[in-house]
């Protein structure tokens, strides 16, 4: 009983490994975000392994049945619609209740954006750090930019092509003039690499762009204090979330490197300018 982690072509269906061929036609069955995705794939490799469908929305429910056929001795091939299965993608439950009940779990490697990204943007791959998807909107989404200015590293996130600009503006907004990249449709035919600083690919891609999108962050120059700008958005979206004042205040002085004093005071002028609107 095994549990095949198989890395799938990110655009380019040639880039599907010889192994991954043998193991996603010896399975017994493939595990698939989309089976009408992973079908286009198997057709153009001549692979007849049935497919059924485990996706974000399967639940804990859908889970546990996987692993009971995993333990009954089913050989399961797992993919993502594109890339690496775990990376941003709901498989990462799966491999976790595996291995928890010590089913065997091994990885055949190949295809991931958020490798290929790195190594087209021309920025430095290393220290790196993965943000995956950011969260929507309020103090999650500020604390998860924020790491970028706490750690001296090269960011990595993934973004919908709906959603990037107004991604684009926060990074400006909380980065400044780092350098980065936009790399859109890797290995397909209109694969581009876009580079500038943030307020330069903001501007840039003011409307939303086609395709499949990873964002490199260059390293910015190590650990410094926001702009007051910067606390003034953090408290605002803590409040609106309805954060206790001092828990805020102190959480936003750490994610900023502002004194929590001063972090404080601002907070309450911001609260007393809020009863007064």
């Amino acid at each position: 009983m095994s549990l095949f982690v198989v890395a799938t072509p990110i655009g380019n269906l040639g880039d599907l490994s010889f192994r991954a061929v043998e193991v996603l036609r010896d399975a017994d069955v493939i595990a698939c975000e989309d089976t009408r995705v992973t079908r286009k794939l198997l057709q153009a490799h001549d692979i007849r392994t049935p497919t059924e469908s485990f996706h974000a929305h399967s639940g804990a429910d859908a889970v546990a049945r996987w692993v009971g056929r995993l333990a009954a001795g089913t050989q399961v091939a797992l993919v993502t619609d594109a890339g690496t299965p775990t990376v941003s993608d709901p498989g990462a439950a799966l491999v976790a209740a595996a291995r928890a009940a010590d089913i065997d779990v091994r990885v055949i490697p190949g295809p991931s954006a958020l490798t290929a990204a790195v190594a087209v943007s021309g920025l430095p791959p290393e220290p790196l750090l993965f943000l995956g998807f950011l969260p929507r909107q309020g103090r999650a989404r500020q604390t998860r930019i924020g790491w970028l200015n706490q750690l001296p590293v090269t960011g990595v996130l993934y973004e919908s092509p709906i959603r990037l600009p107004a991604t684009l503006r926060d990074l400006a907004s909380a980065l400044g003039d780092r350098p980065a990249a936009v790399t859109r449709e890797l290995t397909k035919r209109f694969e581009t690499v876009v580079r500038g600083t943030l307020p330069e690919l903001a501007e840039r891609f003011s409307e939303p762009p086609k395709g499949e999108i990873a964002v490199v962050i260059g390293p910015g120059a190590g650990p410094g204090p926001s702009s007051w700008e910067q606390v003034d958005q953090a408290l605002q979206a803590g409040l609106s979330e309805g954060e206790p004042p001092s828990r805020l205040a102190r959480q936003v002085a750490r994610q900023t490197g502002r004194p929590r004093a001063a972090v404080y005071d601002r907070l309450k002028g911001m609260k007393a300018s809020n009863k007064r609107d």
